[in-house]
């Protein structure tokens, strides 16, 4: 297994993000702004539920990749961490699905 983790390429995301670099995808992405962010995310997702759907193993390794990418693009853009992401996610565990997701419908 690889060193390589989601806070690495948050990392990356970030540097080519911020370098304005007319050969970078992530700047142009950055220059395009949240709007056109997010809509590569939707249909990386869209792409990697078709994969997943029709059992293409190799296509949901692939269009999972892009949509993590994507989905690090929308948060920096969004000025949102992986840090509070994952510690968000940490605080779920320490109760029930069922129970976490009643709680955010009450709210």
């Amino acid at each position: 297994m690889s060193g390589f983790s989601l806070k690495d390429l948050e990392t990356i995301v970030a540097e080519r993000g911020s370098s304005g670099a007319d050969d970078s995808w992530t700047a142009r992405l950055f220059a395009k702004g949240i709007d056109k962010a997010a809509q590569k995310m939707g249909e990386e997702a869209v792409e990697t539920v078709i994969a997943a759907v029709k059992g293409e193993r190799d296509a949901v390794i692939s269009e999972s990749a892009d949509l993590l990418y994507h989905w690090l693009v929308v948060l920096a853009l969004s000025g949102v961490s992986l840090d509070e992401v994952l510690a968000e996610l940490e605080a779920r565990t320490n109760r029930s699905g069922v129970a976490e997701k009643a709680a955010r419908n009450s709210g």
